[in-house]
């Protein structure tokens, strides 16, 4: 069970986080960052003060007896500190920080939103908000290069998509740390996708927790069962048996899978709650966490309109990345397209919802081409809109979709080569792009005096825009 976060922060608690700082240096300095002598409750605001200033002019600590004299308090050592105490510590202190920081951006701002300025309050809410201890000291470079090493080797990179032909436009998948978001319209498929990436990622052994904010995690779980048994949604519950069968069969060889709903609205610190509960409670790590979707949530602290996308999307983008650094976790999202890329044929950031923000924090950004009519002839379509090498930045790339089993896949080489032939292009797009550029040829028609050619190009054009349409009708 995971120990409660102390909230009443009265003199006695205070005084345990000063006495527990003076029993070791190292752990003064993980805590100066946000050390602030004024949050102290005013009884111990002149201590705190004498052992922040000691600090910042002798560089060391001050003994016991010559805080004791100076500020005429009374610490006490603790002794020697163990390791959950320094832990608890740490947490502790970093969440008063945090609080009483909040509380100040409260009162200042109170004053400001009388007379209408609301920019800076935002301001001190959201730095209040990130009001953090750097848990992780960096990389002490000479110390341990084979170990450095090697931990990139096998933890860094190398996370493979599951589709091989994604993973060689990403050199060799996705990073641990980094935030991935995959675009799309409404009906476009990101729940599939998403859902065809968190199997992909749990069949190689990995940790996988699936949040929706939007479908239910039974929907959600019956899609994954088609996936994994190869069973159409259709047959799903004729085949009760064979489903149970094949889904405790194929579970004994793959990662965790555990899906997950929660309410649109919740923050990336409920995320993180929910992720340390669940490893506490479950021995497991997880390796991979798929948010479905995006949009649907809201930043830490910050009262922000659902209008104010760019704002809003800004802030959550940025929590998302730092909780995935922070957790080394593959951190994969997705988000809505604006309705302006409907009847387009590339993505770019101004058709994202929110556009700029997102596309400036996340390492890697796809736009998902597909549709109802693309989906049944068993094509999904991928533009890489920004990756971690501009040699990748506006490609695309094919994959096969079976609508019996909801399962994306790779097409083999042979059918990739048949599909792009009878396209005339290498792709969906570029064949629509062509097909809507090239003029026809002009031939005169004596009954009606017009051109036949120019008929035929309306008519072609037509169907292209209903074609076009067709694609983010669902």
């Amino acid at each position: 069970m995971a120990t409660r976060q102390n909230t009443d922060y009265g003199y006695d608690i205070q005084k345990v986080y000063l006495e527990m700082m003076l029993t070791d240096a190292e752990t003064f300095v993980r805590c100066q960052s946000v050390f602030d002598p004024d949050s102290f409750d005013r009884r111990l605001q002149p201590t705190a003060k004498f052992l922040n200033d000691y600090v910042s002019e002798h560089n060391a600590l001050p003994t016991f007896e010559i805080i004791n004299a100076a500020t005429k308090v009374d610490l006490k050592d603790p002794g020697q500190m163990q390791e959950n105490h320094y832990d608890w510590l740490l947490l502790e202190f970093e969440t008063f920080s945090r609080h009483k920081a909040l509380e100040k951006a409260i009162l200042k701002g109170a004053d400001l939103l009388e007379s209408g300025d609301y920019g800076p309050v935002e301001d001190l809410v959201k730095k209040a908000v990130q009001i953090g201890l750097q848990k992780d000291l960096g990389t002490n470079y000479f110390d341990d290069p084979r170990k450095r090493l090697e931990a990139i080797k096998d933890n860094n990179g190398q996370v493979s998509t599951g589709w091989a032909i994604l993973d060689k436009k990403l050199f060799g998948g996705f990073n641990r740390g980094e935030l991935n978001i995959f675009a799309g319209g409404s009906g476009a498929g990101k729940s599939l996708f998403l859902a065809n990436l968190g199997v992909n990622f749990a069949q190689k052994g990995m940790n996988v927790l699936y949040l929706t904010l939007e479908l239910s995690e039974n929907l959600v779980s019956m899609r994954v069962d088609s996936m994994v048994t190869e069973i159409s949604t259709r047959d799903i519950f004729k085949n009760i048996d064979d489903v149970e069968m094949k889904v405790k069969m194929i579970g004994k060889k793959s990662g965790a899978f555990q899906v997950k709903y929660m309410p649109s609205g919740k923050t990336p610190n409920d995320i993180r709650s929910y992720i340390k509960e669940y490893e506490i409670k479950t021995g497991k790590k997880i390796d991979v966490l798929l948010i479905d979707y995006l949009d649907l949530l809201m930043p830490n602290g910050a009262k922000v309109s659902a209008e104010n996308l760019f704002i809003k999307d800004k802030f959550v983008s940025e929590e998302l990345r730092n909780l995935a650094m922070e957790l080394q976790t593959v951190f994969v999202t997705a988000a809505q397209l604006n309705r302006g890329a409907v009847e387009e044929i590339e993505f770019d950031h101004s058709h994202i919802s929110g556009g700029l923000s997102k596309i400036q924090t996340a390492d890697n950004v796809f736009g998902i081409f597909t549709s109802r009519a693309m989906r049944e002839r068993g094509r999904y379509q991928i533009q890489l809109m920004k990756t971690r090498s501009s040699s990748g930045v506006g490609s695309k790339v094919d994959l096969g979709f079976d609508i019996d089993t909801l399962r994306i896949f790779d097409l083999d080489e042979d059918e990739e080569d048949n599909y792009q032939s009878s396209s005339g292009s290498s792709t969906i797009m570029d064949s629509l792009k062509r097909s809507n550029s090239t003029p026809a040829e002009p031939r005169e028609d004596p009954t009606e005096g017009t051109s036949v050619g120019k008929v035929r190009a309306e008519t072609d054009s037509t169907k292209l825009r209903q074609f076009l349409n067709n694609l983010g009708d669902e």
